[in-house]
């Protein structure tokens, strides 16, 4: 059940790009980020009807890097990047984690993890392909978001909030408000919401960022922040399923490579951990910490 409730949280974000293409591309990338964070937020709060979860200036830090500043970053690149390249993008986040638990933590990754470290940097390369049609403020918008959502990870597993429903609607509140000045400052005022907005709304909201996002922060305590970002490589693969499928989005042959070998070097990270897992009680213990 753990396991199943993890998958929501990458399945659901990788259907952020499909949303966007199919209902909402005549929004403000900035108002999307409000309207996706605040509703959801205001709905769980009004549900759960709890205090702040942790003290306030670690509420307000973890909803600036969680909500405010990745949802603004992630709809930059939803509206200036194909959904596959976006959702790749995004599952760099293991590679993220373990760059700052060396550089915050020193926990010093092994040999076997930096190698795949760099074949999933190499993936990334090929990704971005300069002879290939990439946005490149998209594809820094992408990987500076995923940058806020592993230091808000590594935030949360530390400060150990036990009301992961309230933790989770305070954050969609307050990362909601705050992104309500940017909005209006390179946005202008909100724009009218049109009837064909209104099922891509309603999936962001209510599924998308309520339901993701209270999988996602509840897993990182259950499975531990590593765990939980290996799952995220289901991101990409949604989003490249749902592109396919949906919006006729077509890749490169390099792409596609440099693709699977992000996701593979991820899928290994998994089986390395596994393996170091069963070592020893000693380690099991030290791997489900983390």
């Amino acid at each position: 059940m753990h396991y199943f409730i993890a998958i929501l949280a990458p399945i659901f974000w990788g259907s952020t790009y499909s949303a966007v293409a199919l209902f909402l591309g005549d929004l403000s990338p900035y108002w999307m980020a409000v309207w996706r964070a605040l509703p959801a937020g205001l709905l769980m709060l009004m549900i759960s009807r709890r205090g702040l979860p942790l003290s306030l200036p670690r509420m307000l830090a973890v909803s600036f890097f969680n909500i405010a500043a990745f949802f603004l970053l992630l709809f930059i690149a939803a509206y200036r990047l194909p959904g596959a390249i976006a959702g790749t993008l995004g599952a760099t986040l293991p590679l993220v984690l373990m760059l700052l638990q060396w550089l915050t933590e020193g926990k010093r990754p092994q040999p076997k993890l930096l190698g795949l470290a760099f074949l999933g940097l190499f993936g990334v390369i090929l990704l971005l392909n300069p002879s290939s049609d990439i946005d490149w403020i998209g594809a820094g918008a992408m990987l500076l978001a995923t940058f806020f959502v592993a230091q808000s990870t590594l935030w949360m597993k530390r400060w150990e909030a036990k009301d992961i429903f309230g933790l989770t609607a305070w954050q969609l509140v307050l990362g909601g408000l705050m992104l309500i000045p940017f909005a209006w400052l390179f946005a202008g005022p909100p724009q009218a919401i049109t009837m064909q907005a209104v099922p891509g709304l309603a999936w962001v909201i209510l599924l998308n960022t309520a339901v993701g996002y209270w999988a996602y922060i509840r897993s990182i305590t259950v499975l531990g922040p590593n765990r939980q970002s290996i799952i995220m490589f289901l991101n990409p693969l949604t989003a490249v399923t749902l592109g396919v499928l949906w919006i006729n989005e077509t890749l490169q042959p390099l792409q596609w490579l440099g693709i699977a070998m992000i996701l593979a070097s991820l899928v290994l990270m998994k089986l390395t951990d596994r393996r170091k897992k069963g070592q020893s009680p000693a380690q099991t213990i030290a791997a489900n910490s983390q």
